[in-house]
Order: structure tokens, then C-alpha cells, then sequence
């Protein structure tokens, strides 16, 4: 056990702890649903995977409660495996490390996991803890939320029974969310056939250290894109050094803002020393651009083995116009609330090597009619270029119930126990609540959490502070709906 353990509320870090030690990046939840399922037994309550993965717990009323409406928490099994470049971690079969600074938990150089960790680990501490009063509750741990809400999508009709659903997975303690923005993934990709290499030498560029993050609640803050700042620096070694693309490799995963790009340029020997300086002083220039936003920025290059082959010039010249002019970051804000974004994309990964390109962006917004907007417009881009594009694991958006009684409910109890006004909120993250919701259109929904901060980079973090009167929230909500 770690130090975790010792911290308050005992509940829900002592559970958390237990999943720190269960693999679980989207797409390898084998380990994790094993676990949940048996935790779930070991509990005495009703617990299975649905035929869409998801874990679902059940757990009858306590005495005298049989007559209360049922009550759905949900939060997601799966976590998003990023690291720092200098980490060895293997999320597929490595624990999480955590360690405590300055009154928050972190992982040791990884994603934390906290997204959406705290809320399964709200989900066990209910389901163990036989002094709580409730009306039935079921718990709904979902799968690959984080690559496409393949769980919330899949899950079958009817499964569900409660009347309210809390959804745990929200990151602000003290802001309850009652709406979020849809998603649709777009996919560019292209098959080409290399050509033989005449030029001496080849460089390897690396761009690094960027602060990355959630690619929904961070897209507005001016953060660096890897893919987006490296096209800069290829398209000027293509003009300016007689450069060929060899290979690109930047970002890997579709809703985090990409920290990390590498592209491997041919060129001849002649012109090393000037792509090393325009390196050099490409590094200078991001570091002014994005002074006071990103501290700790890497450009650098490295020789590298002469490659027996190259992307072919027409094919090059097309990806590079594409990824220099497709859309990235806030497209437009809500009119109606200025200070929340409405529509948005992220070109998250970028591949080009051995013949194949493979360009994936998630766009968000609050209004379909706007998200279909500008998922043609990439559309658009990227055809030009001559690629194959395709719009996958859409989703729709959540439209706010500001007279929901559930939100009433966890706002007066939010007063009572903290002396103060809980806010509601309208996210641009993606939420399963919208999809869920599609299916049982007469549940009454709220989404809250306590405050994570940097999920999706290896400095994600959770304030201990929030999280215990986070559970006293939950347990009390439970008690009066």
C-alpha cells in the first residue's frame, strides 16, 4: 500500500490505491473488469460485464429505503496512458506510482489515473460500505470512454433502472456540470509509395516537453501543439534545405493536446548545419510565442541513419499543406456565454511512414449543426490533399436541465455542508452522460467530481482537499433523494 492509503477519506483512497495496481489504459481492460467484478462479489452485491464491456455493480436499498428511486453512479474503467519522455513506464502491465506534493496526488511521471479513478473508487466505497442509506443503486463502470465511449454506446437498452444519475466524472469541485459538448472523431489516411533516396545525410528533429492536456478543458489555453508547431519548422527545411520527409510520429492519443512530435528528414550533407540552426532558432522563437504558457520546450536534432527511401515530393508537399492548414484549437466561443468554448478540434496524432499516412483529430462542440461545421471543413482540407476521410464514434451533445431536481438537491446540500454556492456549469469536455441519456431519456442527470487538474499529461493531479467533502456530498445526496 502506499502513502495514499493514510489520507481521508479511508474509503475512497484505499480503494483508489487498489487501482493504482490494476493495468488499465483504454483498450486493455481485461485486468481491470476481472477485478472490478470480483471486488464487486466480494462485496456481496450483484455485479457482471455487460456484453459492451461495462461493469455493472447492484446494490439492493438499505432497510427502510425500498421505496426510494433508484439511483445510476457512473465513472469510467479505462485511463489514458501518457508519460513524460524520461519514464520506462508500461501501462499495460505496471502499477501507478503515486506520491503526495504539497497537498495533491500524483503519479510518478504518468497520468495519475484520478480520470476516472475517483469515481470508480465512489462507486466501490458505496458498494462495500453497508452503514450507508440508499435507495437501489447501480453502479455503471464504463469501457474506453476515453477512446470513443465505446462502453456508453454499446450498452444495452433496458439495463438500467434508476430514475437519477450522478455521473462521476467531472473535475472542479464546487461545479456541478449539467451540460457538455459532443464529439465526432475525424480520420485522414492515405496510402502512398515510397521512392528511392538520393541524399547523403538525414536528420532526425524531436520537438518535446510541451505541456500538452485535455484537449476539451484545456483547449482553450493557448497551449503548444506538437504536430501544429513541427509542420512549421518541416515546411521551412523543405523550402529552405532541400529537406524530404522521411517519417512523421506525433501525439498518441485522440483527446489529449499533442506534447511530443518527431519527424526524420533526408537531406544533403550540405545543408546540416542550416537545419540545425533553424532548429535552434525555431526553439527561440516557440519559447517567445508561448512565454508564460509552455516552460519547458525541447527542439533538437539528431544524425541518424541515411534511409533507403523517402516520402515521394507531390505526396510530401500535400501532407504538409494539409497539416499546415487544417483547423486546430477553439473554432468559435457560445454567443450566449462568451467565456465557454462551443466548438473545437484537436489534431491529436499524426503517423506518415512505410507507405501509410494516418492523420486523427476529435472535433467538439456544443452544437451539432457547428461540429458537423467543422468536421467538413477538415473534411475538406484533407481531401484536397488526396486523402480517405472518415467520421467515427460520434456522439451528441448535452443540453442542460437547469430546473433538474437532482441539481436542486446536490446545490442545497452543497449549502448546507459547505457554507457556500455550488455553481453549474456547462462543459466542452465530452461526457457519457449525453450518450446514456439517449437511451433513458427520463433519467435526471448531474455531473460532479472533486478538482483534478492536467488529466491526460503525466502531471495529472488530484487535490486532497476536495475529496473529502466530495464523499460526504455523495453519501448525504444518496441518503435524501
Amino acid at each position: 500500500m502506499s502513502a495514499i492509503t493514510n489520507l481521508s477519506p479511508a474509503a475512497i483512497w484505499r480503494n483508489f490505491d487498489l487501482l493504482t495496481q490494476v493495468p488499465r489504459p483504454s483498450g486493455h481492460l481485461e485486468k481491470i473488469q476481472k477485478f472490478l467484478v470480483d471486488f464487486g462479489k466480494k462485496c456481496g452485491v450483484e455485479a457482471f460485464v455487460d456484453p459492451a464491456g461495462n461493469v455493472i455493480m447492484r446494490k439492493k436499498a438499505s432497510a427502510g429505503y425500498e421505496d426510494h428511486p433508484g439511483v445510476v453512479l457512473q465513472a469510467h474503467m479505462d485511463m489514458v496512458p501518457q508519460k513524460a519522455s524520461d519514464s520506462n513506464h508500461n501501462f499495460e502491465t505496471d502499477p501507478i506510482e503515486t506520491r503526495i506534493v504539497d497537498g495533491w496526488v500524483y503519479a510518478n511521471h504518468t497520468t495519475l489515473g484520478s480520470d476516472d479513478g475517483i469515481g470508480v473508487a465512489t462507486i466501490m466505497a458505496v458498494m462495500e460500505d453497508d452503514s450507508l442509506k440508499h435507495g437501489p443503486v447501480e453502479g455503471l463502470i464504463t469501457a474506453d470512454e476515453e477512446t470513443g465511449m465505446y462502453g456508453a454506446n454499446d450498452i444495452p437498452e433496458g439495463e438500467l433502472h434508476g430514475k437519477f444519475y450522478l455521473n462521476l466524472d467531472s473535475e472542479t469541485w464546487g461545479k456541478f456540470v449539467i451540460g457538455s459538448a459532443g464529439g465526432v472523431d475525424v480520420t485522414a489516411t492515405l496510402g502512398y509509395q515510397n521512392e528511392a533516396n538520393s541524399l547523403d545525410a538525414a536528420v532526425k528533429v524531436t520537438l518535446k516537453g510541451l505541456r500538452g492536456g485535455h484537449s476539451g478543458l484545456e483547449i482553450n489555453e493557448g497551449r503548444a501543439n506538437a504536430n501544429k508547431e513541427m509542420v512549421r519548422l518541416v515546411r521551412e527545411a523543405i523550402a529552405e534545405d532541400e529537406a524530404r520527409l522521411v517519417s512523421w510520429n506525433g501525439g498518441n492519443m485522440r483527446n489529449a493536446i499533442p506534447f511530443h512530435a518527431e519527424v526524420v528528414l533526408a537531406l544533403p550533407k550540405n545543408r546540416v548545419d542550416s537545419l540545425k540552426k533553424r532548429v535552434e532558432k525555431q526553439k527561440d522563437l516557440l519559447e517567445e510565442e508561448y512565454k508564460g504558457i509552455e516552460n519547458g520546450i525541447e527542439f533538437f536534432t539528431e544524425d541518424v541513419e541515411r534511409p533507403a527511401e523517402i516520402v515521394p515530393e507531390e505526396i510530401q508537399d500535400n501532407l504538409i499543406d494539409a497539416i499546415y492548414a487544417c483547423h486546430n484549437g477553439v473554432l468559435r466561443m457560445i454567443p450566449a456565454y462568451p467565456d465557454v468554448v462551443e466548438t473545437s478540434s484537436n489534431l491529436a496524432i499524426i503517423t506518415i511512414d512505410g507507405g501509410k499516412a494516418a492523420f486523427k483529430i476529435l472535433v467538439r462542440s456544443s452544437r451539432e449543426d457547428m461540429k458537423m461545421v467543422l468536421a467538413t471543413q477538415l473534411e475538406s482540407c484533407f481531401s484536397m490533399a488526396g486523402m480517405k476521410v472518415e467520421f467515427s464514434a460520434s456522439y451528441g451533445g448535452w443540453d442542460p436541465n437547469p430546473d433538474s431536481p437532482l441539481l436542486h438537491l446536490l446545490m442545497k446540500v452543497y449549502k448546507e455542508q459547505n457554507g457556500t454556492d455550488a455553481i453549474p456549469q456547462v462543459d466542452h469536455a465530452g461526457l457519457e452522460c449525453s450518450v446514456i441519456m439517449a437511451k433513458y431519456p427520463g433519467m435526471d442527470v448531474v455531473s460532479l467530481g472533486p478538482t483534478l487538474r492536467s488529466p491526460h499529461t503525466a502531471n495529472e493531479r488530484c487535490e486532497i482537499a476536495t475529496i473529502e467533502p466530495y464523499w460526504n456530498l455523495v453519501k448525504q445526496v444518496l441518503a435524501e433523494l
